[in-house]
């Protein structure tokens, strides 16, 4: 059976909704690490511990049905415990192999928790296997089938030599803990995840012709929006290396293949602001591209457009799909959580700003809840 392009990127939707289904605030993080995935490229996650972090990444390589390889990272990590130990085997008779089974270079999805804290073998070793997907150990040569890798850290380092590898990570996401007006549904939502395993709602036949789409993806339309802001960012100061402002056209393309399209967008120039390596840049940026990022939307990846461009339709369109959502199934154990949709609604919109459609929703929310009090 052939798989099309818009059927792909629904079933890529259906997991990222079962992977943060309880996971309160981290959908922008599932739905950048599917963005990275298709576009080929990698994600650094910097944020404080006990975030979620590991528990998102795990949930969406359930969903996607990919082997998954996860490890913390510290100063006195062994380069065997990621790559996998040598074969003694292959030793005695005077070779240099390594026993890959079940360790990193086997990975689809991978998580490296505390990734700035390898040593720099591990580090040289790692970017072998970022960049060209290909692991070198003595006399062992594979080519990984990695699809994203995930690193995570709680800041950002000062060493110039581990900067520079935190740079190969093309998308960085900064993530703070769960705002106050989602405790209740962070609490709810939690309680039941740690007791449910994702079920795989999209294989990876679904990534690989998103993957291929991407190559076939035609930017003639967003490349001189593109250009544009660049030239925007650097007058107001703001930088970028050409290899980042070079590789962010996979990211335009990968947003336009998972909208279900080829031809990329204005409207597909959002992951730029990802691209951004500080936090401080992505939030000047944010400014400078207001109105470059008026139009933008997606339908798949809503929490991620709404947080790079803090627009009121992009943010509408995700709160909207949340309320579908829950009104969808049954309100039992579920009421905390439409509780705490309706205030993010009403912290967000007042009667004047409150679009008609979602206006409807809220409505329909409320409504719920009165039956079931």
């Amino acid at each position: 059976m052939t798989l099309s392009l818009q059927d792909s990127a629904s079933q890529v939707r259906q997991g990222i909704r079962a992977a943060t289904a309880g996971l309160v605030g981290r959908d922008q993080l599932a739905e950048l690490i599917v963005l990275a995935a298709v576009a080929q490229e990698h994600l650094l996650v910097i944020g404080p511990p006990g975030t979620a972090k590991s528990a998102v990444v795990r949930r969406v390589a359930q969903a996607m049905g990919g082997r998954y390889f996860e490890y913390l990272l510290g100063r006195f990590t062994e380069p065997s415990e990621l790559f996998g130990p040598v074969d003694l085997k292959k030793l005695r008779e005077g070779t240099v192999e390594t026993d890959v089974t079940g360790m990193l270079p086997e990975a689809e999805v991978a998580f490296l928790d505390e990734v700035f804290l390898g040593s720099t073998a591990i580090l040289n070793t790692l970017l072998g296997v970022l960049n060209e997907r290909r692991f070198r150990r003595g006399h062992t040569q594979i080519q990984c089938p990695l699809r994203v890798c995930v690193g995570a850290a709680n800041g950002l380092p000062e060493d110039e030599a581990l900067a520079a590898f935190g740079d190969r990570f093309l998308l960085h996401l900064f993530i703070e803990a769960v705002p106050d007006h989602q405790l209740e549904a962070m609490l709810a939502g939690g309680w039941q995840s740690d007791q449910q395993r994702v079920e795989p709602q999209a294989g990876m036949a679904h990534l690989d012709v998103l993957c291929h789409a991407v190559k076939l993806a035609n930017l003639d339309i967003a490349r001189p929006a593109l250009a544009s802001a660049i030239r925007q960012l650097r007058q107001a100061g703001i930088q970028l290396s050409d290899r980042r402002i070079v590789k962010a056209q996979r990211l335009i393309a990968a947003a336009a293949v998972l909208a279900g399209r080829v031809q990329a967008t204005q409207a597909d120039l959002w992951p730029l602001l990802y691209v951004l390596p500080t936090q401080e840049a992505q939030h000047s940026a944010r400014e400078v591209l207001r109105e470059l990022f008026a139009d933008a939307a997606h339908p798949n990846l809503l929490s991620a457009v709404e947080q790079a461009t803090l627009q009121p339709l992009s943010r509408a369109a995700r709160l909207k799909e949340s309320a579908q959502g829950l009104l969808a199934g049954s309100v039992e154990g579920r009421r905390l959580e439409v509780e705490a949709l309706l205030r993010e609604i009403d912290a967000n919109f007042d009667a004047d700003t409150l679009p008609a459609d979602l206006a409807e929703w809220r409505v329909k929310l409320a409504a719920l809840i009165a039956v079931a009090a």
